[in-house]
């Protein structure tokens, strides 16, 4: 197991002050003199989608309480090809799934064909989910070189996030929410983005170099992020904003094996995160894989519970779904088995566990992690109410508000 106990002592304090000055720095106006242009006034900034009663889900049985935490990548361009999922859906087993136009084991087509077949897809899909607890049906649609939905099939193009942070943020604003029309029209419901990232190491492999950052600057990372929240909530589309708590500096690739930013990662990093939460426009917060002895001197971001409930939970205040990277990426798997990742993600904070099932494909992986969390609560590792916290959140986050538990 990874460690770096040579830090203790002295680095939980350089954690301690540099989380009290990203906040207050953070707390700061969103857009301070040079920095872009506030979002339009034309729609409320941050003014998240509606939310429609529902019943609490103290009344769900624990195996359909546990697929509502899962966000599972799916193989099949049509509901037929599809059926494995969609009959998880159909028994509330699985509560959400992870759209992608490219199945990377195999390089053919994963769910993605044409607009209309996406459509037909997601619907089928969406159909087949139980009353009172909707699906959750996301991709990472950032613009640019991420994006799910291209031209290469029928999709308009989309400018990539440093494009967007080199412009004003009312551009910003309009960019998105057009892309959310676009995920819209085939039944997306959450986007995973947007980064907010800052592109401080022009080399680092996964932000920087591929353009999904806005900027090197927090100020200018926070308006357009921002504007680009409040363009997807003008169609109704959620958005989770990713990496916390910050993977900018680093120097590796999180999907091929552990990044360790100890030496590199500073507080300014913190900041955007920081503003959003103060400002309540994410709908979620998605985590990173990185390894930081400052903040915790054992276990990467996502199995941190120093990280995610006392940095992002507690200090930070923020109080709507937690979502892990995917739990197949190699900083991952290279350090536990899948049934601990599991377990120190719950204990960790995480309500969505996300598991692309890219890297590599496992078609019962739904099924082993639904067994593998029965057994964390079943040996008392794992409290149910814990994993009711979770669901109260996204269930929130699917746009319906669970009525509170009596007492």
């Amino acid at each position: 197991m990874l460690s770096r106990r040579r830090f203790l002592a002295g680095g939980l304090a350089l954690a301690t002050a540099a989380l009290v000055a990203a906040c207050e720095s953070a707390l700061r106006s969103l857009t301070p003199t040079g920095s872009p242009a506030p979002p339009s006034p034309t729609s409320p900034p941050t003014a998240a989608p509606s939310v429609e009663p529902t019943a609490s889900p103290s009344a769900m049985p624990l195996r359909q309480l546990i697929g509502q935490m899962l966000l599972v990548g799916f193989r099949g361009l049509t509901l037929e090809e599809a059926e494995p999922t969609r009959s998880l859906i159909a028994t509330g087993e699985l509560g959400g799934v992870l759209l992608f136009s490219v199945d990377q084991p195999t390089g053919g087509l994963r769910n993605v064909e044409s607009p209309e077949q996406l459509r037909a897809l997601v619907s089928g899909l969406a159909a087949a989910a139980p009353s009172g607890t909707p699906l959750l049906v996301a991709i990472d649609q950032e613009g640019g070189e991420v994006a799910r939905l291209n031209p290469t099939h029928g999709f308009p193009a989309t400018p990539s996030a440093a494009e967007m942070g080199s412009g004003d943020a009312g551009t910003t604003e309009q960019t998105a929410r057009r892309m959310a029309g676009t995920l819209a029209d085939v039944g997306v419901t959450l986007n995973l983005a947007p980064v907010v990232d800052l592109a401080v190491n022009p080399d680092n492999p996964i932000i920087a170099a591929l353009d999904r950052s806005f900027s090197a600057d927090p100020d200018v990372v926070i308006a357009h992020a921002t504007a680009f929240i409040d363009g997807m909530h003008g169609i109704a589309i959620r958005c989770a904003a990713k990496h916390f708590p910050g993977q900018g500096s680093a120097t590796g690739d999180t999907h091929q094996g552990v990044v360790d930013v100890t030496d590199v990662w500073t507080e300014q990093e913190l900041e955007p995160f920081a503003a959003l939460s103060a400002s309540g426009a994410p709908d979620a917060i998605l985590t990173a894989h990185i390894f930081n002895a400052n903040l915790d001197a054992e276990h990467p971001a996502t199995l941190s519970k120093p990280t995610v409930t006392g940095i992002l939970r507690q200090q930070l205040r923020f109080d709507r779904a937690v979502i892990s990277d995917d739990l197949q990426m190699g900083a991952i798997t290279e350090q536990y088995g899948y049934e601990e990742a599991v377990a120190l993600a719950i204990e960790a904070g995480i309500d969505v566990l996300l598991i692309a099932n890219q890297i590599v494909y496992e078609p019962d992986i739904v099924e082993r992690t639904l067994d593998i969390i029965e057994g964390l609560v079943s040996d008392g590792r794992i409290d149910e109410a814990t994993i009711r916290a979770s669901v109260d959140r996204i269930l929130r986050l699917k746009g319906v508000a669970p009525t509170p538990s009596p007492g």
